[in-house]
């Protein structure tokens, strides 16, 4: 799943780059999002892309110090970003916990909001860009970013990034898209690989509110694509397939 994704990442951003000049993508981390940056990394037509021309954000991030092993962005260097060269400017991390917003969750996650709206400056619609791709990864608990099921972050319908206190997986406080800013990029990936996966996946294909399996609330502009493999497709609903050739 991680190669076939990465393939069609490097597809998309060249498409990007070709018709617009650059290209814009979410990142996400966890297991699946950083076997697909792995899978990137190693791949040889990574060098189709022009580096320098690709702004990259974060749908979250857990709000710890700058350089720990968790952060999603301290992992995504290790898997990709260190070994191409991009243009530091156009690499968005999300704020560390001792950063310029100290300890103040929200304060960083207002200080996102306030660089994602600078960056759709030019933009009709408002207050974030239009991504061309953004990517998440699905918990087993259909939580995406980190907006979990039935918690207030999941609710949220103004504002585009909030801080998230009391997560029930660790760390606890954490930084997240809000499904608002999710839904205007131009295509929004769902990754999910393992058996472990499976219940989270029918679950969000098969007409779940949002509030209750947040991976059912996201969806692009312009198309919505659930990649999985085969044991995370393992209980997904006979009617999401095709029908069989007579």
């Amino acid at each position: 799943m991680a190669e076939a994704a990465a393939a069609r990442l490097i597809t998309k951003i060249v498409d990007a780059q070709a018709s617009r000049g650059s290209a814009s993508v979410v990142l996400t981390g966890g297991r699946n999002g950083n076997g697909l940056l792995a899978a990137l990394a190693a791949a040889p037509a990574r060098d189709a892309i022009d580096w320098a021309r690709l702004d990259l954000w974060w749908g979250d991030e857990r709000f710890l110090p700058e350089g720990h092993p968790d952060r999603n962005v301290t992992q995504a260097k290790a898997a990709l970003l260190d070994a191409v060269p991009l243009d530091p400017g156009r690499v968005h991390a999300m704020p560390a916990s001792d950063g310029p917003y100290g300890s103040d969750v929200d304060a960083a996650a207002e200080g996102y909001a306030a660089e994602l709206a600078k960056a759709a400056a030019s933009e009709p619609h408002g207050q974030v860009p239009t991504f061309d791709v953004l990517m998440l990864g699905v918990g087993p608990d259909t939580h995406v970013a980190s907006l979990f099921p039935e918690l207030p972050a999941v609710r949220e319908t103004d504002r585009t990034v909030v801080g998230v206190h009391g997560a029930p997986k660790p760390p606890p406080t954490r930084v997240t898209l809000t499904l608002p800013a999710i839904r205007a990029a131009r295509e929004v990936w769902l990754l999910a690989a393992g058996e472990d996966k499976a219940g989270a996946a029918a679950i969000a294909l098969s007409g779940a509110g949002e509030i209750q399996a947040p991976a059912a609330g996201a969806h692009g502009r312009q198309r919505t694509l659930w990649l999985l493999d085969t044991a995370a497709a393992s209980q997904l609903p006979r009617t999401l397939y095709p029908p069989a050739s007579p």
